[in-house]
């Protein structure tokens, strides 16, 4: 972190205020100081990239990257440049005239332009070592991150309706031994039944060890998986944006401009709380695209 601190900046002394501390936010920050403005990250809780245990996707990381260093890079190289980034919960975002007020439980701070990159937050089942498993990978979460490495593997998919559905036939492409464990049981299959099998699960028939998913059902044989996907959607962390009046549809997703730029004027929004693709690479793009439109508005030229 740099040397300054968001409560003893003058009030308005900040160009921008990005409100998340993942791959988006960052991203914003390092174009914003780089730009040469003075920005603040306020960044509250684990970001959902530290969750990943190594990333093969992420351009120029082809022999892959683990969240939690990826995320410390960003921030070195924000704060290399002089963005400021330091822990605090926006408990609110209101827009007064010109300016955003944000309120923080160690302070009110002022700024024109607020990039929101508050991300999404997974629906997760209550399973005895979770957290463990997906640091192994053994439950995972993004099949467009990385099924490629689950090519051939005995696959299992977590989930319910549509959402299971697709991510089942998704799968199918990168390994034919995809099974279905719909969750709750007896939940309808929605307008495209997933094709293969299809379980019925409660979670307490499901078992995680060092190296697989375990489903034991009473009266039958005990079937086992390398890997776990969960298909039990996301919650979109949109609820400072909507309280200062900010659209979205009707997934949650924040509506925003080509410029990212929500319904509220100077506030932009960029990564997961947008879309549903859910990729850092998009939530990058996303937040260099915001950062820009900022810098153009503050030279009078956006």
């Amino acid at each position: 972190m740099s040397g300054g601190t968001a409560e003893s900046a003058p009030p308005g002394a900040y160009d921008a205020i990005v409100i998340g501390a993942g791959p988006a936010g960052l991203t914003a920050a390092t174009y914003l100081a780089r730009f040469r403005r003075r920005v603040l990250v306020l960044s509250h809780g684990p970001s959902r990239a530290s969750w990943i245990p190594e990333s093969h996707n992420t351009p120029g990381f082809s022999h892959g990257v683990g969240g939690p260093q990826l995320l410390q890079r960003l921030t070195e190289q924000a704060t290399q440049f002089g963005a400021e980034v330091r822990g605090a919960e926006v408990t609110s975002l209101t827009r007064q005239g010109e300016r955003f007020a944000i309120a923080t439980a160690h302070g009110r701070l002022e700024a024109p332009y607020v990039v929101l990159a508050t991300g999404v937050r997974d629906r997760m089942p209550a399973l005895a070592g979770l957290e463990a498993a997906i640091r192994r990978s053994i439950v995972r979460m993004c099949p467009i991150c990385d099924a490629y490495e689950a090519i051939n593997r005995r696959i299992a998919v977590l989930g319910h309706g549509d959402h299971g559905a697709r991510e089942a036939a998704f799968l199918r492409g990168y390994s034919q031994d995809v099974t279905l464990l719909r969750f709750p049981a007896g939940e309808p299959e929605g307008a495209n039944p997933p094709p293969g099998a299809v379980i019925d699960v409660a979670l307490d028939e499901l078992g995680l060890t060092d190296k697989s998913l375990r489903v034991a059902k009473a009266g039958e044989p005990v079937r086992t998986f390398d890997h776990l996907y969960l298909a039990l959607g996301c919650v979109p962390q949109n609820g400072l944006a909507i309280d200062c009046g900010a659209t979205h549809d009707d997934s949650g997703n924040l509506v925003v401009d080509a410029h990212q730029q929500t319904s509220v004027s100077g506030l932009y929004a960029a990564g997961d709380v947008v879309r549903g693709l859910n990729q850092i690479a998009v939530a990058a793009g996303e937040a260099a695209i915001a950062a820009t439109a900022i810098h153009n508005r503050l030279r009078g030229v956006g």
